[in-house]
């Protein structure tokens, strides 16, 4: 009887145990902590497209490119559920494409961040956190690093006009980091 006891003790005991191992596995996978910790500092240039030459009365393309790359809009990204800063830019280069920058990003590093164009009205505080999904938006990728200056090619179907923010979001759990309002 009592060797009965401690055999259903002992399977008592490993079930808790393969419990709690399955629940810290998954708890790490969804929640990624080590992240926590580890920065990820991207310094990337800005993309150099080559601009369209002036084709000479002969056919030959001659002279300066036509324009180098133009700020399209602009705007500081501002604080949600983590400190973000940094700055946005809408980039067309000189060859047509456009590239979105961040420039001095500083955030906090997190599992499924994304790089979202959206057409919601950036709020201050609680109030803006979840909103960016309620709407238009375009992912632009997964953020390449939780700091420094990066780029991301938009698409050439994308219409700019149909979007005034941008939000580092949290896929995983539905909420930005930071985001900016694009003038």
């Amino acid at each position: 009887m009592a060797d009965t006891k401690r055999r259903g003790r002992t399977w008592l005991g490993v079930l808790i145990a393969a419990a709690v191992v399955l629940v810290l596995g998954i708890g790490s996978y969804w929640f990624q902590p080590w992240k926590l910790w580890r920065d990820d500092t991207v310094s990337e240039a800005l993309p150099s497209a080559a601009a369209p030459q002036r084709p000479s009365t002969d056919g030959a393309a001659s002279g300066p490119p036509a324009t180098g790359p133009q700020t399209l809009a602009r705007g500081a990204l501002i604080s949600h559920e983590h400190t973000t800063t940094g700055t946005v830019k809408l980039i067309r280069l000189a060859d047509g494409s456009r590239t979105l920058r961040l420039e001095d990003l500083d955030t906090s590093n997190g599992p499924d961040l994304r790089v979202w164009l959206t057409d919601a009205p950036v709020k201050e505080g609680v109030a803006g956190w979840r909103v960016f999904d309620d709407g238009k938006y375009v992912s632009l990728g997964k953020l390449k690093g939780n700091k420094g200056d990066q780029n991301y090619e938009i698409p050439a179907d994308v219409n700019l006009a149909d979007y005034s923010s941008v939000t580092i979001w949290c896929d995983r759990f539905d909420v930005s980091f930071g985001a900016a309002t694009l003038t």
